[in-house]
């Protein structure tokens, strides 16, 4: 094999760019135009391959990661037990609320931790009532197009810096498990795990994803309980399948703690369970729906397990339209019931932020602090309130 070319180098320069997009006009392979070298010349093989692909970049190995960035053994004590007290949650050992709060997506870390430490103080205060779990999302599925979060494009200015991101999102989550909290967070794509879960307590696949057999076997051999939310058309089966999908062994494609393509075969997650969104349709909280979602789940789940007893409800999305002030009467609502002794419901999700809705995606320095880019989140006056009266809610529970 010859030696590694230097003058191999990403294919942006503009007149690259513009030899490349004739060529896709007229029907050519757009690799054979410009004169950088590539790596298939490198190993000797046609150039037929990767046709729409102009550059890879290499990024650090998941093990050089967490080395570089090791959870400290107080944030590992975190990570246990919480994981231990969500479980105890979903299977009703715990009679505590599980919530899950926080902004819709991390786009700035320094917001994020000055919103971390004003959850914590909370989290002490009611932690006899409710389990209180930070949300720290950096992957965003888009519907068509749009920002995808800050592991993908952490300048938000469409350089796509990933490997920047990647080192960013795991720090912010070393900075959550700083002031005491533990962390959830979506898995989108299924190599990002190897990067950052051993950090996560909760972990959710978004109802995009849910009849995916990528993101099934992916839930199987993580660490932490999983939520599957229904689908965007309402289906709670497809969850309720997802759940016993990832509760079985399997094995498939991955890649492994040096980012070797691997074969990897998991035991199974049994701490699976199912994440009512709403849908394209309306809401799916009400007090029919969790008993209609859960006969669904119980017909396909063995009663022992954690989606049979119980299920969250994401006050957000389809639920609340997305819009921040119904965010907040459904978590009204849902308060009303569990101090009315509605059973079912094990816990929560809201989508809050220090300051209240959201704003355009642009570069940080345009941004107003603490304000979410993404969905409309409940302002941090508001999530205290909340929190209470959820806390409230249960203590009523328990009194009755």
């Amino acid at each position: 094999m010859q030696q590694q070319d230097d003058r191999i180098r990403p294919l942006n320069r503009p007149e690259d760019l513009k030899a490349i997009r004739q060529a896709m006009d007229e029907g050519k392979n757009p690799l054979v135009v410009t004169d950088v070298p590539r790596w298939e010349d490198q190993v000797g093989i046609s150039r037929i391959v990767n046709r729409r692909v102009l550059e890879f970049e290499v990024l650090p190995t998941p093990a050089q990661v967490l080395a570089d960035q090791p959870l400290t053994p107080e944030a590992q004590e975190i990570v246990a037990y919480s994981r231990d007290e969500i479980r105890a949650c979903l299977y009703g050992q715990d009679d505590r609320l599980l919530v899950i709060v926080g902004p819709c997506s991390v786009h700035d870390p320094k917001a994020a931790l000055d919103y971390a430490r004003r959850l914590s103080k909370l989290k002490d205060e009611l932690g006899e009532q409710l389990l209180i779990v930070m949300r720290v999302y950096f992957e965003k599925p888009r519907t068509t197009v749009g920002w995808k979060g800050l592991i993908n494009d952490p300048d938000i200015d469409g350089s796509c810096n990933i490997k920047k991101g990647l080192l960013l999102a795991r720090k912010t989550l070393l900075d959550v498990l700083g002031t005491g909290l533990a962390a959830a967070t979506e898995f989108l794509e299924p190599t990002s795990p190897q990067f950052i879960a051993d950090a996560v307590s909760w972990g959710a696949i978004g109802a995009r994803n849910t009849e995916s057999q990528v993101h099934r076997q992916l839930a199987s051999g993580l660490s932490m309980p999983i939520g599957f939310k229904n689908a965007t058309d309402g289906s709670v089966k497809a969850a309720s399948d997802s759940c016993f999908a990832a509760a079985q062994q399997h094995t498939f494609f991955g890649i492994d703690h040096m980012g070797r393509a691997a074969v990897v075969k998991t035991l199974g997650n049994p701490d699976c369970h199912v994440v009512l969104r709403g849908s394209s349709s309306g809401p799916n909280y009400g007090k029919e729906d969790i008993a209609a979602a859960l006969e669904t789940i119980r017909k396909r789940m063995p009663a022992d397990s954690a989606a049979a007893h119980g299920l969250i409800v994401d006050c957000s999305h389809g639920n609340s339209g997305k819009d921040e002030h119904r965010q907040a009467e459904v978590v009204r609502e849902i308060a009303q019931r569990i101090a009315a002794g509605e059973r079912g419901i094990t816990g929560v999700m809201m989508e809050s932020f220090i300051e209240g809705g959201n704003q355009p995606a642009a570069p940080l320095s345009q941004l107003v602090y603490g304000k979410s880019i993404t969905d409309k989140c409940i302002s941090w006056p508001d999530t205290e309130a909340l929190l209470r009266e959820l806390a409230e809610a249960v203590a009523t529970r328990r009194w009755n």
